[in-house]
């Protein structure tokens, strides 16, 4: 079964083409972050535009790079949300009129959840052996973690109450105008720190609070920032990045260790999102984690299609077997996350 994937829900216009829900027939990804980095961050109505003007001729080139026609496809997905309303609007109406022109099926996909199946992507392990699992969504906008019985059901298990891990990257590497975005910047600054030299907050270290927690860290951040102001060095800021990644990193951990034993049937880690692309992050989960952990490869972390075709293959075999047709007419965009 081939599927169409269409992505706009950020910065990155993305389309792909899977089969089966493992195989990558073809992905294109249009990045935009070189358009937002003069603003310090992603301006909506800019990336709407920037959409705008790339869906067309991305998926036109999919098409012929991989050989396939939109005949080929038997149904098509797209992000319906979380994300910014203007630039999913622009990926949806386009799948529409796709799926209404070509009476194919349309499969709305949720942003984050299509994120644990970018992990998926490349993992030759039978899903008898990986599921039940626990899956991390960690990235600019989402730190939430599940526990999955199957792939196309996510059960919420924890989530950050204010800022999400890699929103915080972001901010530490503007605070010390390092550069956007923030996480490569930052984990490469801190490749040269100490992570002991400043003592950094244990957010959330109630083993028992399954919550992630950033906006004290960050706050910590800043009044070091502001201690330091007179004197401030190359060497202190790499040494606070260390500092600062180490506990960002290790809160995740610790909710990791804390939710392999709330869940003791679970029998392997994915990790997934923007955040899962840092080497010490993998680093640390294969140090200090008991059970196997699965991370995507470097081009399946950020945003991208593929991970929407993925899972929408998942949702299109459970609605068949239910007798369950999907239509375009009934839903819409969302830009939160629901719960």
């Amino acid at each position: 079964m081939l599927i169409l994937g269409i992505e706009s829900s950020c910065d990155e216009t993305a389309v792909a083409l899977v089969e089966n829900g493992k195989t990558v027939v073809g992905s294109l990804v249009h990045s935009q972050i070189d358009t937002h980095k003069v603003f310090g961050g992603v301006v909506p109505e800019v990336a709407a535009r920037e959409h705008l003007k790339y869906i067309d001729p991305l998926m036109r080139e999919l098409l012929e790079k991989s050989g396939k026609t939109i005949q080929d496809v038997d149904a098509i997905a797209v992000t319906q949300g979380p994300g910014l309303i203007g630039a999913l609007l622009v990926g949806i109406s386009y799948a529409k009129a796709l799926a209404s022109a070509t009476e194919k099926p349309l499969i709305p996909i949720n942003h984050v959840h299509a994120h644990v199946h970018g992990a998926l992507l490349g993992v030759e392990e039978s899903h008898d052996n990986l599921f039940p699992l626990l899956a991390l969504v960690v990235s600019g906008g989402h730190t939430n973690l599940y526990y999955m019985a199957r792939p196309n059901t996510f059960e919420l298990i924890a989530y950050s109450i204010d800022d999400a891990c890699g929103e915080s990257f972001d901010k530490v590497a503007k605070l010390f105008k390092l550069g956007y975005p923030g996480g490569p910047i930052v984990e490469k600054t801190a490749s040269t720190g100490k992570i002991d030299r400043f003592e950094m907050p244990k957010m959330m270290n109630d083993a028992s609070k399954m919550l992630f927690s950033y906006s004290g860290l960050k706050t910590h951040m800043v009044n070091l920032r502001h201690r330091l102001r007179d004197t401030l060095t190359q060497t202190d800021i790499a040494d606070l990045c260390a500092g600062f990644q180490n506990e960002a990193l290790g809160q995740i951990v610790r909710k990791l260790k804390s939710a392999s034993r709330s869940y003791p049937n679970a029998k392997s880690i994915l990790i997934s999102g923007g955040v899962a692309a840092n080497q010490q992050f993998r680093k640390l989960t294969n140090q200090q984690l008991s059970l196997p952990v699965f991370f995507p490869d470097l081009r399946y972390c950020s945003d991208n299609a593929a991970m929407i075709a993925a899972l929408a293959y998942h949702e299109f075999i459970a609605a068949r077997d239910e007798e369950h047709k999907f239509s375009f007419y009934n839903w819409d965009a969302f830009s939160r996350y629901q719960f």
